[in-house]
């Protein structure tokens, strides 16, 4: 058999949503010709069948996630075939609550103000129909989709003033999102330009607080305003981010994991430098980290089934967290 093709969470989460409905209507069905239809590897369907395990119902509990029989396509006692449990759900219309299709209508109102004409028109189908379920008296009833959330800035009408600011050599104040700290932030910046990555728009700027350059990104601002300041530093053009958000610079750095079977799942996740297998199954990780508090976040998360190779000092930073954490419950 041949090796799959590597690919990222982006690609796999398409091929979920292609696998779940599949197997819904086709009940147990041989490995092989779910991959023949699928038209993928069959190596590659077994690899997004073990993240399957991991998805289902909110809760996180054994009886909300989907079962998949492993010992079906492993081992001396395999038969190849599929066999998937606990997923009698996906057989149930989707009932949203007023709280889960506002947040739904509201990601689909941002994504549109910055999406192409394609994508437009998928949203404005998607937008249609929660609308029409409200309007029918469903679950959703209460629901106000409203052209302008009160919280939310027009990421159209912001990206045209950043680039106005840009353009003038104005400076930004910004009341921004930080999400590794959980906090909102105020500062002032010297806006560079506007980049894209992941399907993201960022302002790349010079931060007099942290007194380097940053990217925020779009829909994590809360209020920008295009101040009458000139900027004060040199003008220096945007970076460029072909080769992906995450580099390697001054205020990044260099982390290697060990991380057991169980916590392979990261490397579809997150942005990583490179990948090498180990014995038993582990794999050493190679990734930039900006910010030691998310990566002790992530370790804590991993545990038991990761910890830190190199820089050791942060081995040490976490083995000191997971002790004060652990003393929290004595």
């Amino acid at each position: 058999m041949s090796a799959p093709a590597p690919s990222g969470a982006k690609d796999q989460v398409a091929r979920l949503l292609t696998l779940v409905p599949f197997l819904h209507s086709h009940g147990e069905v041989r490995l092989d010709e779910a991959a023949g239809a699928l038209g993928i590897a069959p190596e590659q369907v077994l690899g997004d069948l073990k993240v399957l395990l991991m998805c289902g119902l909110p809760g996180g509990y054994p009886d909300d996630l989907i079962d998949v029989d492993l010992d079906a396509l492993e081992g001396p006692e395999a038969d190849g075939v599929i066999r998937v449990s606990n997923a009698d759900y996906l057989s149930r219309p989707l009932r949203l609550t007023p709280t889960e299709a506002t947040a739904i209508i509201v990601a689909l109102r941002a994504l549109r103000s910055t999406a192409s004409e394609e994508t437009r028109e998928i949203v404005d189908r998607a937008l249609a129909k929660l609308e029409a379920a409200a309007a029918e008296g469903s679950a959703a009833q209460q629901i106000d989709p409203g052209e302008d959330h009160p919280d939310r800035l027009d990421l159209a009408r912001l990206e045209g003033d950043l680039r106005d600011a840009v353009a003038r050599r104005r400076q930004v104040r910004l009341s921004y999102f930080v999400p590794s700290r959980d906090e909102q932030s105020e500062r002032v910046v010297d806006p560079r330009g506007l980049v894209s990555a992941h399907g993201f728009t960022y302002l790349d700027a010079w931060c007099h607080s942290a007194e380097a350059p940053r990217l925020f990104r779009l829909d994590r601002i809360d209020e920008a305003t295009v101040l009458d300041t000139p900027v004060t530093t040199e003008p220096e053009p945007p970076r460029d981010l072909s080769d992906g958000l995450f580099r390697r610079a001054d205020d990044t750095t260099p982390v290697t994991l060990r991380v057991d079977r169980e916590a392979r799942w990261i490397v579809e996740y997150y942005p990583v430098e490179d990948v090498r297998t180990r014995r038993g199954g582990a794999l050493d990780v190679d990734l930039l980290v900006a910010d030691e508090r998310w990566l002790q976040r992530l370790l804590l998360r991993l545990a038991p089934h990761a910890h830190v190779l190199s820089p050791p000092e942060l081995d040490q930073a976490f083995t000191r967290r997971a002790r004060d954490t652990l003393s929290l419950y004595e």
